[in-house]
């Protein structure tokens, strides 16, 4: 594999494109500062496929990044692979308000093959190519100029492994036939939604206070604010207001500003300063939350009292047993609040109870939860046994 000097120049960029752009597929890495910012700092961005690998400096002066976000957004013929790529696909978002299409995540990827829940990048090197990544990097600040050759090394062998480790995975995936249950996950990870904030809807990351529709009217006008205001100083939300902080101005405002500097979390200036000011014009032109934008209510269990709570638990245990067997990570298939709906009488609009997952899974947690599926012991293991349908009836 090539890999190329670090890309500073929009000439060089162009040239790094033209060579890729009809690849099969590129490996894509960031790195990235968002301590301080509300924005994601972009700081470097690495590309490899099969041939070819760089690292680009989009903090170069002058540097057009347009080749390369093209190639990312609007050549669907090349697949972008990622590994944990969430805050990668972010930031092409937040550059283009598109998402990369088509898309693959190795860690999705690898949950499907039943190495680990989360694997990190590094594990994942190691277990597919033997080799034991460097950590000395991982830390660095990524925003300081001039970057040495052991960043941009270590920056670069993201993507480089990556390059080798996919078409591995790929192939391993056909031959277990489990490639098509990816896709879903996949889809879902190039949703533009998910990376997209409306201010009117940032409440819904709050903890509510009550579910009393004033105080959650209070709440959406003051997570809108304060969404706006960091987005203009480009500062995280937590360093204008944090949310237990909105929470409790949402159920006790104060009745002026003057009663800021009597709030937990704000400093005695909020009484005078512009920004409270701000605040409390929010405060006053809060409505009522509608009826029909009440939140559902939380379950208190799965719903059924300590009975369903003893089903859940049983799901759970299916779920552990039906994963081992698959050699796939459990989480993949369910999480624990499909499991709970399940157990409380849901049968729509669960995940478990659609396609692959019904297939491998939620037909038996079906079965378990109306009585045609119990456990057994078989050679010291625990596992699933279909009950006579004669018993069942008994029973």
């Amino acid at each position: 594999m090539q890999i190329h000097p670090l890309i500073e120049s929009s000439t060089a960029l162009s040239e790094f494109c033209d060579l890729i752009k009809d690849s099969d597929f590129i490996a894509v890495d960031t790195e990235f500062m968002r301590e301080n910012t509300f924005w994601p700092e972009l700081c470097l961005i690495q590309v490899a496929d099969s041939h070819h690998a760089a690292a680009i400096d989009p903090m170069a002066s002058g540097i057009d990044l347009k080749p390369l976000l093209d190639l990312l957004v609007d050549n669907e013929a090349v697949l972008k692979v990622f590994h944990a790529g969430g805050q990668d696909v972010e930031i092409i978002y937040n550059l283009t308000g598109k998402t990369p299409h088509a898309i693959f995540d190795t860690q999705i990827g690898q949950m499907a093959l039943g190495q680990a829940e989360q694997v990190g990048y590094s594990n994942l090197v190691e277990a597919w190519l033997g080799i034991q990544l460097d950590k000395g990097a991982r830390f660095t600040d990524w925003s300081r100029r001039p970057l040495d050759k052991r960043q941009i090394d270590y920056a670069i062998g993201d993507v480089t492994h990556l390059a080798k480790i996919f078409p591995m995975m790929l192939q391993k995936l056909i031959k277990t036939g489990r490639g098509h249950w990816l896709d879903e996950e996949m889809e879902k990870l190039a949703d533009p939604s998910h990376y997209s904030v409306d201010p009117d809807n940032a409440w819904h990351r709050i903890k509510a206070p009550s579910r009393k529709p004033e105080v959650l009217g209070r709440l959406k006008a003051l997570a809108a604010w304060r969404e706006r205001e960091a987005r203009t100083k480009n500062l995280p939300r937590g360093r204008i207001v944090k949310d237990e902080t909105l929470a409790d101005l949402a159920a006790h405002p104060p009745k002026n500003q003057d009663g800021l500097g009597g709030v937990r979390g704000l400093s005695a200036t909020w009484k005078t300063n512009d920004i409270g000011g701000r605040l409390m014009d929010a405060l006053a032109v809060a409505k009522p939350l509608a009826k029909e934008d009440m939140p559902d209510r939380a379950p208190r269990g799965p719903g059924l009292g300590k009975e369903g709570a003893l089903v859940g638990d049983l799901l759970k245990l299916l779920l552990k047993i039906r994963a081992r067997e698959l050699n796939i990570a459990a989480r993949l298939i369910a999480r624990s609040d499909d499991l709970e709906a399940l157990a409380a009488g849901r049968r729509d609009d669960i995940p478990l109870m659609q396609g692959w997952r019904f297939e491998v899974f939620g037909g038996a947690a079906l079965d378990l939860v109306e009585g045609r599926m119990g456990f057994a012991v078989k050679n010291g293991k625990l596992v699933m046994s279909r009950i006579e349908s004669a018993a069942a009836d008994a029973a």
